[in-house]
């Protein structure tokens, strides 16, 4: 008999891997050895979830009971909770049956993509930018287009771009994030009207990633695209304002006409989002909550005044503007040149056997330009970046 030798599908191999993930895991069998690491590659918040969602979950899983399945779209409790939110931020009345629980962002990405579109659907994003958007698109069978956004267009989307990838076929969706990751860069209320207007005109569907809603430099928490079409799609999370990443608990704001749908997907996909987690989140809009995640986006400004100080005598070249998300991404031209070096993944290697710091090469968020670039990540807080960079200032001199 014939062995059978599996076969990934085509599809599959569109979808790159994450090259942080590959530094996350040297940095753990470094620590296991001793060394003392500070890892700046991953968008992960070091506070952790807020007191008052820490002692709900203890309550709930002392208690137990009610924990089986949810409803797919979750409890109702936690999705009046959040419409209370963006009544309360935003000053926009949400109906809870329009919001779906998702598990994390990822989650509401993959139902938002699969509820909307179909293979071969032509799909707008920024590049540089995160590199999940493409890689599950792809692995959908849709067409990105990336837009190349560079400092000329604040590193978002313009009318402009989007006309030009129009002209050479219909676009079906333009995925937005802001503020963005890796560019930290958002997108002001006028030039979201702007984006969204044409997409409304062009029967294009908004997709708005707002995960870092709240974690901003620049005086506003940041635009709700619903604010100016009621049809946009917003998706947010747990993950980052909140500091609740491993609860894997995001959400997505629906168009009445595609929730039917989108029950349909999520439900088959994953039934619903982790149960625990949801009845502890409701506690994540109490007072207390919010006060606790307003002192990590001051430690998270605190970082970025670190970095911006340093960013010359580290020789960081082109940044983008860091106006909110705990993010900076910068060219390093200068530096691989120095060290003669190829890719800012090569250097990332030195910087991290060297101080124990590790950072991510752009590779994961520019597949043209990012191979010398790297992202900084500020969630480890003020403390922690000021002993990373002074750890790098030190081998470099």
């Amino acid at each position: 008999m014939t062995a059978h030798t599996p076969v990934a599908s085509a599809r599959s191999g569109l979808v790159r891997p994450f090259a942080a993930m590959g530094i996350v895991a040297e940095v753990g069998r470094m620590q296991r050895a001793g060394r003392n690491t500070i890892a700046m590659c991953l968008g992960e918040p070091t506070q952790g979830a807020p007191t008052p969602v820490l002692r709900r979950a203890a309550e709930v899983t002392r208690d137990g009971t009610g924990l089986g399945y949810s409803p797919i779209f979750g409890i109702p409790e936690l999705r009046e909770a959040i419409a209370g939110h963006y009544r309360n931020w935003y000053g926009l009345t949400v109906p809870p049956e329009r919001i779906a629980v998702t598990t994390g962002s990822s989650g509401a990405f993959q139902t938002t993509f699969l509820t909307c579109f179909d293979v071969g659907d032509r799909v707008a994003l920024a590049r540089p930018g995160y590199g999940a958007y493409k890689n599950i698109l792809a692995a959908l069978g849709c067409e990105v287009v990336e837009l190349d956004c560079g400092p000329d267009e604040g590193f978002q989307p313009t009318v402009e771009l989007l006309e030009e990838a129009h002209a050479q076929a219909s676009l079906k969706g333009l995925m937005l994030a802001s503020p963005a990751n890796p560019t930290g860069t958002m997108i002001g209320a006028g030039a979201l009207g702007e984006l969204v207007d044409w997409c409304r005109e062009h029967g294009v569907q908004v997709i708005s990633d707002e995960i870092y809603h709240g974690i901003s430099y620049i005086g506003t928490r940041g635009e709700c695209a619903l604010a100016h079409d009621d049809d946009a799609i917003v998706i947010s999370s747990f993950s980052k304002y909140w500091g609740m990443t491993g609860w894997r608990l995001g959400w997505a704001i629906l168009p009445e006409p595609l929730v039917a749908p989108a029950q349909n997907v999520t439900g088959n996909l994953s039934l619903c989002a982790p149960v625990p987690a949801q009845y502890a989140a409701v506690a994540g809009f109490t007072e207390e909550s919010y006060a606790e995640c307003e002192a990590a986006v001051a430690s998270f400004a605190g970082a970025r005044e670190h970095v911006l100080s340093a960013s010359r005598d580290l020789g960081f070249g082109e940044m983008a503007p860091p106006d909110g998300a705990f993010y900076m991404y910068t060219k390093i031209d200068e530096i691989l040149d120095r060290a003669g070096l190829e890719t800012s993944g090569q250097w990332c290697e030195q910087v991290l056997d060297a101080t124990g710091v590790a950072l991510a090469p752009g590779d994961d968020f520019d597949s043209v330009d990012g191979s010398r670039a790297v992202r900084l990540s500020l969630a480890v807080g003020a403390d922690r970046t000021a002993e990373a960079i002074d750890r790098i200032l030190d081998w470099l001199e």
